[in-house]
């Protein structure tokens, strides 16, 4: 795959090379939104999925430092293993231990983990929310809700309440959190501790799989609709399908709802925005990708 890269680096046709990797790829919805900004912008560029295999990964990365391109997203499983490969890592890549974008410019390069921060757009341009003092509910406990808990804690969010499966990662990332002065606890994913949290929630996150289309909890709900309240902001991660049983429920009790496409979009228009040093036009982004998982479904 590397090779195929590199030849279509040095194609003349092309002002900038801009693309994804991981592994496998074939997932990934970046290629669709991405180059919808891209020819939205008027730019001259292909954004291209690269299936890299983990021996891959540093001749690819090292293959970016050449003039013509502008710089790559990284997904799973190559989000930690990019970072010994570039000469800077921005502080929310540091914090969150993963990389997901990488900019070259002049041949350095540069890793970023957008996810925060598309996390933190999400919430202030679609649901016009602002974190800071807010009591929030976190569902899970894995990668995701690390990006979400460190973000919301650079905001200054008020009790934050950590629900998971496993005890033991719930504790570790409400440890996290009180490192950095943020009030916050962990719970089993379940029972009265769970539903006494929703219940005073005015943030609620689902950062677990449940849901997900194909996945082993499909069309199921990590929260009870009983226990979502009517004043809170429900956001579900989960993307596939584009409403999920707890967006549904919970607007159902009167919530306002948030879905995972809004998410990926913006984390992608971030990395758009870095690479380009323009804005990102994301209603186009954001049309793009509702489409393309309408049709998936």
């Amino acid at each position: 795959m590397t090779t195929h890269f590199y030849w279509w680096m040095n194609k003349k046709t092309m002002d900038t090379a801009l693309g994804i990797i991981g592994y496998p790829i074939g997932h990934s919805m970046s290629p669709v939104f991405q180059q919808a900004a891209l020819d939205a912008c008027g730019v001259d560029s292909r954004y291209v999925a690269y299936q890299v295999a983990p021996e891959e990964v540093e001749a690819f990365v090292n293959g970016l430092r050449q003039p013509g391109t502008l710089g790559i997203n990284v997904t799973v499983p190559h989000k930690l293993a990019v970072m010994p490969f570039l000469d800077e890592i921005d502080d929310w890549a540091t914090e969150a231990g993963a990389v997901n974008t990488i900019v070259n410019r002049e041949g350095r390069l540069t890793g970023h983990n957008t996810d925060g921060y598309g996390f933190l757009r999400v919430l202030r341009e679609g649901a016009d929310f602002k974190p800071k003092g807010r009591r929030t509910l976190i569902l899970g406990a894995g990668g995701a809700a690390r990006g979400v808990v460190l973000a919301l804690a650079r905001e200054g969010v008020g009790v934050l309440t950590i629900a998971n499966r496993t005890p033991e990662r719930a504790e570790s990332l409400a440890q996290l959190a009180l490192n950095r002065g943020i009030s916050a606890r962990a719970i089993p994913l379940a029972g009265t501790d769970l539903a006494e949290a929703a219940a005073t929630a005015e943030l609620i996150v689902n950062c677990t799989t449940i849901g997900m289309t194909h996945g082993p909890g499909e069309d199921e709900t990590p929260l009870p609709a009983s226990v979502i309240p009517s004043t809170a902001l429900v956001n579900d991660l989960v993307y596939n399908p584009l409403e999920t049983r707890l967006l549904r429920e919970a607007a159902q009790a009167g919530a306002k709802t948030l879905g995972g496409i809004q998410m990926l979009v913006y984390q992608g228009a971030a990395s758009f925005e870095m690479w380009l040093e323009r804005a990102a036009p994301v209603p186009v982004m954001l049309e793009a990708a509702t489409r393309a998982m309408q049709s998936r479904s």
